[in-house]
This record gives structure tokens, C-alpha cells and sequence, in this order.
């Protein structure tokens, strides 16, 4: 009896997949080292302090 056949390897849908996250991720990092973004941090999402009411104001 001979030898079965080799492993034909990953299927293709896989390996389109594997390659389309490394293409993302590469264009995640360099959006992140060239600003390209803009800034991003916790304070992004926060009400600028003109919408904040003062202590003791009252809201419509």
C-alpha cells in the first residue's frame, strides 16, 4: 500500500481571511504612527466644556 496523499493545505477562504486581517491590522498601525486619525483618547468622547453646566445653574 503506498503512501497517502500529502495534506492539501489550508483552504483558500482561509487564507484570503489571513491575509485581509494582516492587511487590516498593518493599516491600523500605520493610521496610528502617521496621526492620520486624528486624536483618540478618553477625553475624545466627553462633553466640551461649554455644553457642562456651571454648579448651581439649572437646565431648561
Amino acid at each position: 500500500m503506498g503512501d497517502p496523499p500529502p495534506y492539501p493545505g489550508a483552504p483558500r477562504w482561509v487564507k484570503i481571511t489571513g491575509i485581509i486581517a494582516i492587511i487590516l491590522v498593518l493599516l491600523v498601525i500605520a493610521a496610528l504612527f502617521t496621526g492620520v486619525g486624528g486624536p483618540h483618547g478618553p477625553g475624545q468622547h466627553l462633553p466640551s466644556s461649554s455644553s457642562v453646566p456651571e454648579p448651581g445653574m439649572q437646565q431648561p
